[in-house]
């Protein structure tokens, strides 16, 4: 049985502050590089209507260099609240990025120095930047400077064992006027293995003013009250537990709202919202949008008979049609075993 603390039921009751900019949902979509485009923001605010979603990263060097921005970047005017986050190492070319992200209706502007993937990190981008504190801090203050909207930024607890530095480096980004921190409790050497070690995130809430967000593991309802009563973090963030889900948003912030838990969406409801998000994809950026698609099919095939030979049929898919009678033949058999067992279970009862 999940519950509430009294005290963290009171603070879950009011609304995330962000600098000056309000937030009605404690619980924060992670921007996912290859993910979170507009339409799986889409459908995790279905579900999830107060929460702040994000864009994927962008890179700001790239920006910089092209007339037209990036469909990653774009943003529909009615999906609020909206943080673009941005990456790279020049504070410059940063500020130049937050401002044309403000301009596309960003409500915050995030700074990604928390990726651990090698082309962002040898190129000074992402969870790097926990060795160039200094150079941090410098984007931190020119983006501050250049926007009028809140500026956060989302980074690990250090670059390996031996280099846990994120009390300084967190108390660094405050001081140059970041607005919260959302700390993703592994370092950038762990990637995504092991346990994410939320006691820094504990650590980091007691040294800063700011609110800080918790990130990591918050696969569930349970882990992220869990969470939040560890670290007495002023939210949390989904990442990978959104894969193939977009559910989880919306049922964490409908617990921490009601203190009610929501039955899970069927096997049947999950491959109904795979279809509606390979029809939208498709819709969106054509045969391209297909082939993002194969992950996405695959992530929510889970959980029922027959789920591993539908993932490989869907990780293949060539064509929008293939994909969605791939996916409503697997309904109708779904379906079919559903009426099959209440059957079965209704000739039980009168035997």
């Amino acid at each position: 049985m999940i519950s509430l603390s009294p005290n963290l039921k009171n603070k879950l009751s009011q609304p995330l502050k962000i600098g000056s900019f309000e937030v009605k949902s404690r619980v924060l979509q992670s921007p996912l590089s290859g993910v979170t485009d507009m339409v799986f923001r889409r459908l995790v605010r279905r579900y999830a209507p107060d929460s702040m979603m994000y864009t994927e990263m962008v890179n700001a060097t790239g920006l910089h260099y092209v007339k037209q921005l990036p469909k990653i970047m774009e943003v529909d005017p009615n999906e609020r609240p909206i943080s673009i986050q941005l990456f790279d190492c020049r504070p410059d070319f940063l500020a130049e990025a937050a401002i044309k992200a403000v301009a596309e209706g960003a409500d915050t502007v995030d700074i990604n120095m928390g990726c651990p993937v090698n082309k962002i990190t040898k190129n000074g981008g992402g969870s790097s930047l926990l060795r160039q504190p200094e150079v941090a801090e410098a984007i931190v203050r020119e983006v501050v400077k250049a926007v009028d909207v809140p500026v956060t930024v989302k980074t690990r607890i250090g670059w390996n064992d031996k280099e846990i530095t994120i009390l300084d480096f967190a108390k660094r980004m405050e001081n140059a006027g970041a607005k919260m921190i959302t700390v993703h409790g592994r370092t950038r050497a762990q990637g995504y293995n092991g346990n994410a070690r939320w006691e820094w995130i504990t650590r980091v809430k007691e040294v800063l003013s700011i609110p800080v967000i918790g990130n990591g593991d918050i696969f569930t309802v349970e882990a992220a009250v869990k969470c939040l009563e560890q670290t007495g973090a002023d939210g949390v963030m989904c990442s990978r537990g959104t894969l193939g889900y977009p559910f989880l948003v919306g049922e964490i912030d409908h617990f921490l709202k009601t203190g009610e838990t929501l039955p899970p969406p069927t096997p049947i409801q999950r491959l109904e919202c795979a279809r509606e998000h390979l029809q939208a994809l498709w819709e969106y950026k054509g045969d391209r949008g297909v082939r993002q698609a194969r992950k996405h099919m695959t992530w929510y095939a889970k959980g029922f008979v027959g789920a591993a030979d539908l993932r490989g049929q869907l990780s293949l898919v060539e064509t929008v049609d293939q994909g969605l009678q791939l996916i409503d033949r697997a309904i109708a058999q779904l379906a079919n075993g559903y009426e099959l067992e209440e059957e079965i279970e209704s000739n039980l009862a009168l035997v």
